[in-house]
């Protein structure tokens, strides 16, 4: 689990620096961000669209640390290139990088995270959760500074040698034989011998089980709802932190965020009486919500920073809980898929959530923290009403 946990903390090191560095990049060599935020558009994707092509490679392949190896070591690459070229070579390359780059996202995500299903896994997934807190928190810090200190082509370099090295780790990851108590999809396979033949039956299964499977399909609306919030929290953040008097203060509250979950992630792995993860998500989804909208009200800075804090102390279960869910209830042969595919599922959602805060930008700071706390109780809404009939017993001939 050491080695594991070493390996997915440098690849979401890499992955959490890649937008800071590619927006310090553009600035240094074109005086604009507009050329990066293009790039980091490109980046980011193919998340959603790779990723159950990614999970089925993933679950085909003979070696899984030599597919996460590979897939790794092209990632570092990827990285590597766009602080070669950006801003010096035509257009089409570096985004043609970014786009290859992007692609190997979901192994960092999902992929990497459907590895320790053979373990205890409330402890695994919750020590799991705390590589994706710390790298939030680390690499944004660590970009700026080695930007500042040296150049933010050095900065992408180290993000893109962060990513060699969980390549190589990867290589000697060692898990014990999986014990999944997992489900077979409650529908017959489709797919005709043409598709089977092309891969597309297995391609499709992996969608198939986040939409039949109750629990799966619970734990994905509820988080993509979540998700259109979190990702604008970033900008919100800056816009508050303004408002309360402190131009510069939108660090600060993301980095109380980042703190308080990992604090929550790294407490629930060594909660022994931990609910069971549908309630964890749900309690989870509520913490974050009433913490937020506190901070929206709240009458000053240092209250708005504790609120935050408090924020991201119910949002690090969540992950630990969404882990668990999928890890549970994904069916055999798939389970990587549905790994890859949550995580490029959210993900999309953060990125229509990042857009929607450029559209909505003239609401007052305090409403936009409202509307994430709304959709964090939205959130928990879905998940309480698609949960409660995940787990309700079911008429004959009724898909479960």
């Amino acid at each position: 689990m050491g080695t594991y946990l070493a390996t997915a903390f440098l690849a979401r090191l890499a992955d959490e620096g890649v937008g800071i560095a590619l927006a310090l990049l553009a600035l240094e060599r074109t005086d604009s961000p507009a050329l990066g935020a293009f790039v980091l558009a490109a980046w980011l994707a193919p998340h959603a669209v790779a990723a159950p092509l990614v999970g089925t490679l993933a679950e085909r392949a003979r070696s899984r640390r030599l597919f996460h190896g590979c897939a790794l070591a092209l990632f570092g690459a990827a990285i590597a290139l766009l602080g070669l070229t950006l801003g010096r070579a035509p257009v089409p390359l570096t985004v043609g990088a970014a786009l290859v780059g992007g692609s190997m996202g979901p192994v960092v995500t999902g992929g990497l995270s459907s590895l320790p299903a053979a373990l205890p896994r409330t402890r695994a997934y919750a020590l799991d959760a705390t590589t994706y807190n710390a790298a939030a928190l680390t690499a944004p810090a660590a970009v700026s500074a080695t930007a500042s200190a040296a150049s933010p082509t050095l900065a992408t370099v180290l993000l893109a040698a962060s990513a060699g090295g969980a390549a190589l780790l990867s290589t000697t990851l060692r898990f014990p034989a999986e014990r999944l108590s997992a489900v077979r999809l409650p529908t017959a396979d489709r797919s005709t011998p043409r598709t089977r033949a092309l891969g597309f039956g297995e391609l499709s299964t992996g969608i198939r089980a986040l939409w039949l499977t109750p629990q799966l399909r619970a734990i994905t609306l509820s988080t993509c709802v979540a998700f259109l919030g979190v990702g604008g929290l970033p900008v919100i953040a800056v816009l508050l932190a303004r408002e309360r008097g402190d131009p510069g203060g939108g660090g600060v509250l993301l980095t109380a965020f980042a703190v308080g979950g990992l604090a929550g992630a790294l407490g629930l792995s060594r909660w022994r009486r931990a609910p069971g993860p549908e309630r964890l998500a749900l309690l989870s989804l509520l913490v974050t919500a009433a913490a937020l909208a506190g901070a929206a009200l709240a009458p000053s800075l240092p209250w708005t920073v504790a609120l935050f804090a408090l924020a991201g102390l119910g949002d690090g279960p969540l992950l630990t809980a969404t882990l668990r869910i999928r890890a549970d209830h994904a069916p055999e042969g798939a389970r990587t898929q549905v790994f890859t595919l949550g995580a490029g599922l959210k993900l999309a959602a953060a990125a229509a959530g990042t857009a929607s805060v450029g559209a909505l930008a003239e609401l007052p700071p305090p409403a936009l923290v409202l509307l994430v706390a709304a959709l964090h109780l939205a959130a928990a809404a879905l998940l309480r009403v698609f949960g409660h009939r995940a787990t309700s017993p079911e008429r004959p001939g009724v898909d479960a």
